[in-house]
């Protein structure tokens, strides 16, 4: 492992490496053990899976590998647009069916359906699921304001009593959509989404976090040095010592 630094702020475990590439290499070693540690235990483990930029190296990293039986494995996610079609380039249902579910034999993938007629009731089917099937692993981003899923600052609630809820976009977080190249223009983002609230992420056995990039240096800082309160929703993880937040030189460049 070749990983520069670790620390800790609160109960939150970080690790600091040179670049991307090698951050998504040894995160994906990480997941590898363990998924293979919580498969020797018992029969079937839940991944719930984050996207955005900042998964692709790590996700490609972990297939790759190998030595994980993923016909034992069921899969959710974190968040959903509201309105989208689970075939528009644009979707997270999307994104994770060409770069997770096509290429591992999984054991079942459970779906936000960002077009479902009645986005309440989605709310609710989604949210008994998740209660029926305890997260072994979740994955996370962070977005460039601390979002964490879609639990922006505005909404972000850590004693949520919901599993799953609507929110409205922040519109840095409908920007960075398109500046990541997953919509043309603004308009075209939704300015609704589904999300899996922050108690309910939280709750996973274990949290791997990925959030390089220069971009990310900002509010890595502000999520490690300021209090930790909903204002900046990725600062709950320094409760969670289930979670390792892992950094590369650039998004630790601040600190």
């Amino acid at each position: 492992m070749n990983f520069v630094k670790t620390v800790s702020v609160d109960n939150l475990s970080i690790r600091a490496y040179n670049d991307e590439t090698e951050l998504a290499q040894n995160a994906a070693q990480i997941g590898q053990t363990y998924l293979q540690a919580v498969l020797n235990r018992k029969q079937i483990a839940a991944v719930m899976l984050a996207t955005g930029n900042s998964q692709i190296q790590f996700l490609k990293a972990l297939i790759a590998l190998g030595g994980i039986d993923w016909s034992r494995i069921i899969f959710f996610h974190l968040d959903e647009y509201l309105g989208i079609q689970a075939k528009a380039t644009g979707s997270f249902q999307y994104y994770l069916r060409e770069k997770v579910e096509k290429q591992v034999n999984s054991a079942y993938f459970n779906y936000i359906q960002g077009n479902a007629p009645e986005p309440i009731a989605e709310c609710d089917r989604y949210a008994k699921l998740l209660m029926a099937q305890p997260i072994d692993l979740c994955l996370l981003g962070i977005g460039q304001n601390g979002h964490l899923a879609f639990n922006e600052p505005e909404v972000a609630n850590f004693r949520d009593p919901h599993r799953v809820k609507l929110v409205r976009l922040a519109l840095t977080t409908r920007q960075a959509q398109v500046n990541q190249g997953y919509f043309p223009h603004l308009e075209a983002v939704p300015q609704y989404a589904f999300t899996v609230t922050i108690p309910m992420l939280a709750s996973a056995q274990k949290i791997i976090c990925l959030a390089p990039g220069q971009s990310k240096a900002l509010i890595i800082k502000k999520m490690l040095t300021d209090a930790i309160a909903p204002t900046c929703p990725a600062s709950i993880l320094r409760k969670c010592p289930n979670a390792t937040l892992f950094l590369d030189t650039d998004s630790a460049s601040l600190l």
